[in-house]
């Protein structure tokens, strides 16, 4: 796995990536569900899927609200039919104006993927002497 990731960032720094996003998707592993921060306290579901339907099919738009629901609480996800479409989300829409507010887009993690293994207790060579 290690091998892998140098061998991608190896091939990025090399290539004309459009921008960060790119190597960003590359390197945390890619899913069609992407996490959407910076929104406005008055977007709405209908108001995300119009921005990012023009990428692909938007299979489902979540704005996480307040307790009472209210009122959005600044970040949502967007989730599309394609990996490819998400990704070209990403890269176009990470930055944007969106309801009067910059848009941060991110590419949720598939769970269970961690860059760091987790390591509990001495190791068996030091526990031994």
């Amino acid at each position: 796995m290690a091998a892998l990731r140098r061998s991608i960032s190896r091939f990025i720094s090399h290539s004309n990536a459009k921008n960060g996003a790119a190597q960003l998707v590359l390197s945390r592993g890619i899913t069609s569900k992407l996490f959407v921060k910076g929104l406005s306290f008055s977007t709405t579901e209908k108001l995300l899927t119009d921005a990012f339907s023009q990428f692909g099919k938007v299979v489902e738009v979540k704005v996480i609200r307040n307790k009472d629901g209210t009122r959005s609480k600044g970040y949502g996800y967007v989730t599309f039919s394609a990996i490819d479409e998400a990704q070209n989300a990403l890269i176009d829409m990470n930055g944007k104006l969106l309801d009067g507010r910059i848009i941060y887009v991110d590419s949720v993690r598939p769970s269970g993927v961690y860059d760091t293994p987790k390591v509990r207790g001495p190791s068996k060579s030091e526990a031994d002497g």
